[in-house]
C-alpha cells in the first residue's frame, strides 16, 4: 500500500487536474489556485482515503466531521480575499486543519478554533509539519469565536448554525467579511456573505451548501 509519502510524491498530475477542475468551476484568483496545488491536502486525512485527497468531493476525517470539498476550500478563500488580503482571518471549526493552511499561505495571521481537541490536537501537529508558523489555535466553541484577538477583517465558519451567531458578528470588524453557512443539516443550507457596515450588517446569498452542524455548548 502506497503510504502518505509516496501519495505525495506522485501526486502532481493529480493536484494538477484538481486545479483544472477547479478553473473549470468558476475559481478565477490564481494565488488561491496556486496555494491548492502546493498544499498536500493527502496530509489532512486518513491514510486509508489519502488516495482520493484531490478529487473534488469531502471527505470523512473522523469524530462525525469531515474535510470539506477542494471547491468550497478555494470558493471561500476567494471570497475572503475579494476586497485584498486582510491582516488576519478567523476560521471558526479547525476540523482536518487543511482550510487553515490554505488560508496561511496567503493571510499573515490565521485564528482558528475547534471544539473537539482530538482534532485540533492532530491539525496542530500537520500544520508543524508544514511549518506554517502563522496559524494560532484554541480548543473552544466554535460559536464563542476568539473574542481576544478581535475585531476581525475576516471570519469564515466551515461548519453550518441554524442562524448566524452574535457573538460572531461583535467580533467582525466595520468593513470585515464574514463567509459562512447557515441552515439546519436535514434541510437546505445556503452559504451567505455578511458584511460589516457603519450602520449594521448586509447579508449577500450566494449558493446552496451541505455542511457539518457547528454545535455549540460543551468542548470536547
Amino acid at each position: 500500500m502506497m503510504d502518505h509519502a509516496g501519495i505525495g510524491m506522485t501526486s502532481q498530475r493529480t493536484r494538477d487536474r484538481l486545479i483544472e477542475r477547479l478553473r473549470e468551476q468558476g475559481i478565477r484568483d490564481m494565488r488561491v489556485l496556486s496555494v491548492m496545488r502546493e498544499v498536500p491536502r493527502h496530509l489532512f486525512i486518513e491514510e486509508a482515503l489519502a488516495h482520493r485527497a484531490y478529487e473534488d468531493v469531502s471527505l470523512p476525517i473522523s469524530h462525525g466531521q469531515t474535510i470539506s470539498q477542494p471547491y468550497i476550500v478555494a470558493r471561500m478563500t476567494e471570497i475572503i480575499l475579494e476586497n485584498g488580503i486582510p491582516d488576519k482571518v478567523l476560521e471558526v471549526g479547525t476540523g482536518s486543519g487543511y482550510q487553515s493552511a490554505v488560508l496561511a499561505r496567503l493571510v499573515p495571521k490565521v485564528y482558528t478554533v475547534e471544539r473537539i481537541n482530538a482534532l485540533l490536537m492532530r491539525a496542530r501537529q500537520v500544520h508543524r509539519s508544514l511549518r506554517l508558523m502563522n496559524i494560532y489555535t484554541r480548543h473552544s466553541d466554535g460559536s464563542w469565536g476568539w473574542p481576544d484577538k478581535a475585531p476581525y477583517p475576516a471570519i469564515m465558519v466551515t461548519a453550518a448554525p441554524e442562524h448566524v451567531p452574535e457573538s460572531l458578528l461583535e467580533q467582525l470588524s466595520v468593513g470585515g467579511r464574514m463567509v459562512i453557512p447557515v441552515g439546519s443539516t436535514s434541510g437546505a443550507q445556503t452559504l451567505r456573505l455578511i458584511t460589516r457596515t457603519p450602520g449594521g450588517f448586509e447579508q449577500q446569498t450566494l449558493t446552496g451548501v451541505h455542511f457539518v452542524p457547528l454545535l455549540d455548548g460543551s468542548i470536547r
